[in-house]
């Protein structure tokens, strides 16, 4: 996506964590003439870009907060004053969140206070924000003790999920987002249990019935007035595994009831800066229930990207006090797709009967437009990148591996 926006390219940027969508700001921000930097773990993606500035490695065992306290923070400190920050994971926003003060000193990020970006990292909080708002939520429920547990028993209607309060620190240690319960009590239970023993909060929560292509997410960045700066939806297809994965193919398609639902979200809550929220349709009174709120760039950063919603580049815009590109629509029917993820998803849905293997080929029919979250021809050292820290994952799951 080329952009017209006249702009000044000077302020650095620096990106902490994220995957895909650190290689979408990188590639698109640096190829503008940004200097972008990237620091991370190995599965950073956008440290391998041939657009990235400079790298700064997390080594590995040591917690990306801790070394990113050390690089912004610590005595010479090699990032340049004044230098925007990028949190491109949940971990990097719990760290500006932490930090907020002393960041704010040296470097410049989103207007977000401390305590709105750790409410939305919390699961349970941003679904009373969302009742607070007076915007539709799943039911859930406290489990903080074996009492609360108890009081479930006859009362929730199954299925439901068992949901952490920390979704980053839950998946550090399950390699999973959440527990889904389909009709056992003593399941929910011994799974609740788990989660605790292993130091982790959780939540009791329903799960809103229906096919995955019934998620849909809005988009925006709100400036420290409360004035949204852009609108885009988009909605999923499928996920891998079903029901609780991550996305494996998402549609750019504009929906104006998750644009009224997502930003009647932002404006009741007072939320600052930029952020999604995804919703899910529920089968049964046919209300979009929220699921999740990100106040970061997402996964399908680079969808939005090539569909005409430049995020990246509204956000560095309006952060250095320039003026922002004004987008009014964007390309709809654009497809952003994992292959192989995507591939274990239709092999899931085709042996419960939801889909067909025809049905499936002719959501890829070669007419329609798709978006890779990796590959470039003209820029090929990520793809490399990304299955090095594949390869190197595996080898520490595996017995007598590395850890």
């Amino acid at each position: 996506m080329k952009t017209h926006h006249p702009f000044s390219a000077e302020t650095p940027v620096l990106i902490l964590g994220g995957k895909e969508n650190s290689l979408s700001v990188v590639r698109h921000l640096g190829g503008l003439g940004v200097p972008v930097s990237c620091s991370g773990a190995i599965g950073t993606w956008g440290l391998y870009s041939r657009l990235c500035d400079h790298r700064y490695v997390v080594p590995a065992g040591q917690a990306p907060a801790d070394y990113w306290a050390n690089l912004l923070l610590g005595a010479g400190s090699p990032v340049e004053t004044g230098t925007v920050l990028f949190p491109c994971s949940d971990e990097a926003l719990r760290f500006i969140a932490e930090h907020h003060d002393a960041l704010a000193r040296h470097f410049v990020f989103d207007e977000a206070p401390p305590e709105q970006r750790l409410a939305m990292l919390d699961k349970q909080r941003t679904l009373e924000i969302a009742r607070e708002a007076g915007v539709d939520a799943p039911s859930f429920w406290s489990v903080n003790s074996d009492a609360d547990l108890e009081k479930l028993r006859g009362k929730v209607a199954f299925p439901v999920m068992v949901k952490p309060i920390d979704s980053y620190r839950f998946a550090q240690t399950f390699h999973r987002k959440l527990f889904i319960i389909q009709s056992d009590f003593s399941e929910l239970a011994e799974k609740v249990h788990l989660a605790w023993d292993k130091g982790h909060d959780v939540m009791v929560v329903e799960m809103v019935p229906g096919p995955d292509d019934l998620l849909s997410s809005y988009y925006t960045y709100m400036t420290g007035e409360g004035r949204p700066l852009f609108h885009f939806t988009k909605r999923v297809l499928r996920r891998y595994p079903v029901n609780s994965g991550g996305a494996t193919f998402h549609l750019t398609e504009w929906l104006p009831e998750t644009a009224d639902a997502g930003l009647r979200f932002f404006e009741g809550s007072g939320f600052r800066g930029l952020g999604n929220i995804e919703f899910k349709r529920d089968i049964r009174d046919g209300k979009l229930k929220v699921i999740e709120v990100n106040a970061r760039f997402t996964a399908a950063q680079e969808l939005a990207l090539r569909a005409g919603m430049p995020i990246d580049l509204i956000k560095y815009c309006h952060l250095t006090g320039q003026s922002v590109p004004v987008v009014n629509g964007y390309r709809e029917g654009l497809r952003y797709w994992y292959p192989v993820r995507d591939t274990l998803a239709f092999m899931e849905l085709n042996a419960r009967g939801d889909l067909t293997f025809g049905a499936w080929l002719q959501s890829l029919k070669p007419d329609h437009n798709f978006v890779s979250p990796l590959h470039s021809k003209a820029d090929l050292f990520p793809s490399v990148g990304a299955a090095y820290a594949v390869f190197q994952k595996a080898v520490g799951a595996w017995p007598g591996g590395s850890k």
